[in-house]
C-alpha cells in the first residue's frame, strides 16, 4: 500500500503536543515527514523534556498512523526536546532578615585603597539624605570604623526584645554601627581562625536589633576570602560595590573582587566600582588636579567588566583627616568632599533601584560544596 503525506499529517493533527493547546501540525512540532513506500519516518520536537512526554509522544504517534493511515506501516519516530532555557537570574536560597531592606557589602580586592572611608562616607551620606542606615564593620582583624565614628570607647548596650537578650547597636551621624573593635582592646589583636571569626560575625548579625533599615552597609576584610564566603552564607546581599585606586596593583585585585562576587555559586550582582584617590587636588590650587596613581584607571575597568562606574573620590587631605578625629568628611558643608561622596551616594542608590527593578530579591547563598571555596577565575579583559 502506498502512504500519502497528506494522511500521515490528517492523522498527526489529532494529536495534541504535551504541554500545549494545540494540535502536533500547527504547533509546529512535526518538522518532517518521509514516506518509503509502507515505511514512515516521522521527526518531531517537542518542549517538554521529561521522558514521560517523549515516550507519550511516540506511543500515540504510533496508535494514530496505524489506526487512521496504514496499520501494518512501519514507522521510525525521531523525537527531539528544545526545551526553553531560563535566564540566568541571582540565585535565591535562604531567608531574609526581616527590617532590613537593602545589603550592600564594600569590598576591595586589596588593602590600603581607602575601602573603610569610602564606606563610613557612603553610610553618613545616606542619613543624610533621610535613609535609616546601619553599618557592620565586617574587618574582623582590622576594624576601624569605631575610630571613624568617633564612638571607639562606646560599647554595646543588651536590651530585651520580644522575650530574647540582644545587643543595641552604637549610633553616631544617624547610623547605627557594630564592630568587633567595641568588644576587644585597642592593643588587642584579633588572633582567630576562620570558624571564630565567621561566628563573631554571626552574632553580631542575628544577635543585634538593627530595627528597620533601607540601608546596611558591610565593610568587608580585602581580598576574597573565608570572612566574604560566611557574610553572603548567613545575609542576603542585595548588591556589592568594588573599591580600588587607579594604579594597576590596585586594579589587578579590584577585578578579582568583582569576578568573586559574579561566580556562580555566589552571584552577588555588583552595583559598580568606585575609584578612590583618583587625583590630588590641593587645597591652596583647588582647580588643579594631580594624577599620583594613574588616571581613569578604575573607570577603564568597569567598561572592560561591562558594570557600572560609580564615581571617583578625589585625594584629599581632610578625607584622612576627617575619619582620623572621628567625623568622616561627608559631613561637611559645601564642600567639593561632600558634593563627590553625594554624587557617588546617588550613584549607588540609582543602581540598587535598577538592581531591585531587573533581578528578584537576593537571598544568602547556600555553599554545599568546595566549590564555593574555588579560587577565582577572573574574565579576560
Amino acid at each position: 500500500m502506498k502512504i500519502e503525506k497528506k494522511a500521515v499529517l490528517e492523522a498527526l493533527e489529532k494529536i495534541t503536543v504535551p504541554g500545549e493547546g494545540q494540535n502536533m501540525v500547527e504547533s509546529g512540532a512535526v518538522t518532517n515527514i518521509q514516506i518509503f513506500g509502507d515505511e514512515v519516518e516521522v521527526d518531531v520536537t517537542i518542549k517538554n523534556p521529561s521522558l514521560q512526554a517523549r515516550k507519550k509522544t511516540e506511543v500515540e504517534i504510533l496508535k494514530v498512523i496505524h489506526r487512521e493511515v496504514y496499520e501494518k506501516a512501519k514507522i521510525k519516530i525521531n523525537i527531539k526536546v528544545d526545551a526553553p532555557t531560563k535566564p540566568k537570574v541571582n540565585e535565591i536560597k535562604g531567608k531574609p532578615i526581616p527590617g532590613i531592606q537593602n545589603i550592600i557589602a564594600v569590598a576591595s580586592g586589596k588593602g590600603g585603597v581607602g575601602k573603610s572611608t569610602v564606606t563610613a562616607n557612603l553610610a553618613v551620606t545616606l542619613a543624610k539624605m533621610g535613609f535609616n542606615v546601619g553599618l557592620l564593620d565586617a574587618d574582623i582583624y582590622g576594624p576601624s570604623m569605631p575610630i571613624m565614628f568617633d564612638v571607639a570607647h562606646e560599647k554595646p548596650l543588651a536590651i530585651t526584645v520580644n522575650g530574647k537578650s540582644k545587643m543595641k547597636p552604637v549610633e553616631n551621624y544617624g547610623v547605627k554601627l557594630l564592630s568587633i573593635g567595641f568588644f576587644t582592646q585597642p592593643n588587642q589583636a584579633v588572633i582567630w581562625r576562620g570558624p571564630m571569626a565567621s561566628k563573631a560575625l554571626n552574632q553580631m548579625i542575628f544577635d543585634a536589633h538593627w530595627g528597620d533599615l533601607d540601608f546596611m552597609l558591610l565593610d568587608l576584610p580585602p581580598g576574597t576570602g573565608d570572612i566574604h564566603l560566611s557574610i553572603m552564607q548567613s545575609m542576603p546581599v542585595t548588591g556589592a560595590v568594588v573599591v580600588s585606586t587607579p594604579q594597576e596593583v590596585a586594579l589587578a585585585d579590584a577585578k578579582k573582587g568583582v569576578a568573586m562576587f559574579q561566580q556562580d555559586s555566589i552571584n552577588v550582582p555588583v552595583l559598580g566600582i568606585v575609584e578612590n584617590m583618583a587625583y590630588f587636588t590641593p587645597a591652596e590650587l583647588p582647580e588643579n588636579k594631580y594624577y599620583i596613581f594613574g588616571r581613569e584607571g578604575a573607570k577603564n575597568l568597569s567598561q572592560d567588566l561591562d558594570v557600572p562606574f560609580l564615581g571617583e573620590i578625589p585625594l584629599v587631605q581632610s578625607i584622612r583627616e576627617a575619619g582620623d578625629v572621628g567625623r568622616p568628611a561627608a559631613l561637611q558643608t559645601a564642600t567639593p568632599v561632600e558634593l563627590a561622596f553625594e554624587d557617588l551616594t546617588k550613584s549607588v542608590v540609582q543602581e540598587l533601584v535598577r538592581r531591585n527593578k531587573n533581578l528578584p530579591p537576593t537571598e544568602a547563598i547556600k555553599i554545599t560544596t568546595m566549590a564555593g571555596c574555588a579560587a577565582v577565575k577572573g574574565k579576560k579583559v
